[in-house]
């Protein structure tokens, strides 16, 4: 008998609010928010969302709606779940839950997504210094590639994944991260820099009842007010998993999430057509509604045979991720070096931030020679298959990163003249030594942000 169309547990409408949903999202990790619905072992299921965002950003021009986003929302989860075994166990604490990315992509109709970068003083990104002011590039799909108005000569196959998929936290987890980073919010300010620029964000996002959504739990109520007032937001990823933002979680993936609570309670969200190792703009990856076809199966007593914790207690574990055989394949990639050593010439001991944010910044330099505004680098750079590496941790003081772009995602359109090509062939020699697959873009066909 052929199989079963995947059980859909959690429809999306993209016309309305997340707050509208036939299935209630939610946008805050807590033990006590209720699940949504129970999944089987083995059972093959879809899950829908809407884009982080919930929708807030649009398909035009305009990066006002990047730059005034409230990012109290982040990120709307579609979930939990609990998940149970076939004679209706649930996943008890100390389980691990494996959970099989079998399909995704976007949602039907709704074919778009979008990178932005985050204004200086509502987010920033790993570059804020350097690009301050907010800016947006929107995708369009064409089955597994995406192209941008906004940056010319560019297609390439998207790697979709989900940007979140976690598990909810026990209560004793989850004093542990508040207790921690509320710990760094009051002492980190006077010792803490990241990349020189830390000061102008904030070092870590504590729990806030703004713009809350606890899925089943109704606003107002004491129950509401008492979890929206302990809720760990989502924006880190965390020993649950949560938001790591791992691009190469494609088809055929699978994720070892720890349990901590009954049920698991699993949850995803964040879902990306494509991102860059880093996702360095912050808002970097393309962002996008979308849909997850999974199948879950239940290690019992699997985070003590498997996962090892490094810290004080049982609970400091992480996941573990076995990526799919399915990606884009590239063969011929261009590399970019950076080393503890910033803009002002000033030496930094074994930091790989730093050595990341010049490789980042060396390959904007170099790819803005060829016609592309800086900010259009910096956006392709966060969205598109590049590879970023820590290739040397040890030979003090130099901590080496690299960033490595494949070429092919530079579009050779055909033309009929030179002259009316996008795309021109560079002539300098010591350019076609180097690189001889890069080409110049025509001045009069330019598109600026």
């Amino acid at each position: 008998m052929a199989p079963l169309t995947p059980r859909l547990v959690v429809p999306i409408d993209v016309k309305k609010k997340p707050w509208e949903q036939k299935v209630r999202l939610h946008n805050r990790w807590h033990p006590d928010i209720p699940p949504v619905a129970d999944v089987t072992e083995g059972e093959l299921f879809r899950v829908e969302m809407v884009d982080w965002t919930g929708g807030r950003v649009r398909d035009d021009d305009s990066a006002d709606d990047i730059k005034f986003l409230d990012l109290t929302i982040t990120h709307y989860l579609s979930g939990p779940l609990r998940i149970v075994d076939a004679e209706g166990v649930p996943a008890s604490p100390g389980d691990l839950l494996a959970v099989e990315i079998c399909n995704l992509g976007p949602l039907p109709g709704d074919e778009w997504g979008y990178t932005g970068i985050f204004e200086r003083e509502n987010g920033g990104g790993f570059l804020t210094d350097h690009f301050p002011s907010a800016r947006k590039a929107i995708w369009y799909f064409e089955g597994i590639y995406a192209y941008s108005p906004q940056i010319p000569g560019v297609r390439f196959p998207g790697l979709t994944h989900p940007g979140i998929v976690g598990t909810a936290p026990s209560v004793e987890l989850l004093n542990i991260w508040n207790e921690r980073e509320r710990k760094l919010i009051e002492t980190g300010h006077e010792s803490l820099k990241l990349c020189e620029v830390l000061h102008q964000r904030p070092l870590a996002n504590l729990p806030t009842s703004d713009n809350c959504l606890l899925g089943k739990i109704q606003e107002g109520t004491a129950e509401w007010q008492k979890i929206a007032n302990e809720a760990a937001r989502t924006i880190p990823g965390r020993e649950n998993g949560g938001n790591c933002d791992i691009k190469n979680l494609s088809r055929g993936s699978k994720v070892y999430l720890p349990v901590f609570v009954e049920g698991a309670n699993l949850s995803t969200g964040d879902m990306h057509f494509s991102q860059g190792d880093g996702e360095v703009s912050f808002c970097g990856a393309i962002e996008m509604s979308g849909f997850l076809e999974l199948k879950c199966e239940i290690i019992r007593g699997g985070m003590k045979e498997y996962l090892t914790p490094v810290g004080p207690t049982a609970l400091h574990v992480n996941p573990i991720f076995e990526i799919g055989p399915v990606e884009p394949r590239f063969s011929e990639w261009l590399v970019f070096e950076g080393i503890s050593v910033d803009e002002s010439g000033k030496q930094h001991f074994l930091d790989a931030s730093v050595a990341y944010k010049r490789a980042v910044l060396n390959a904007i330099e170099y790819l803005s020679r060829f016609g592309y505004s800086k900010e259009q680098v910096y956006l392709l750079l966060s969205c598109c298959p590049c590879e970023g590496r820590i290739s040397g941790i040890v030979d003090a003081p130099n901590a080496v990163a690299t960033l490595a772009i494949p070429t092919a995602i530079f579009d050779q359109v055909s033309c009929n003249s030179p002259t009316n090509c996008f795309l021109d062939i560079l002539k300098d020699v010591h350019f076609i030594y180097c690189c001889a697959f890069f080409h110049v873009l025509n001045k009069n066909r330019r598109t600026r942000l």
